[in-house]
């Protein structure tokens, strides 16, 4: 089943971290969806949760070198 988190991000300060982030989000198996702003400072995700969850989609965004509020 689909479902969609909103997470407050801390850490980024370029468009570059922008990419950095979305592209290892959707590398995150069971993501169907990313989007990142940097001027929001979130990530909306949309996922498959049979296939994930918030833990994993939390440790993603912390291996690419971010923090999760």
């Amino acid at each position: 089943m689909k479902k969609k988190i909103i997470l407050n991000i801390e850490g980024m300060h370029c468009p570059m971290c922008e990419k950095n982030l979305s592209a290892a989000l959707k590398e995150t198996e069971g993501v169907k969806k990313a989007k990142v702003s940097l001027a929001d400072k979130t990530a909306t995700v949309v996922y498959d949760d049979g296939k994930t969850g918030e833990e994993q989609i939390r440790a993603a965004v912390k291996d690419a070198g971010y923090q999760v509020l």
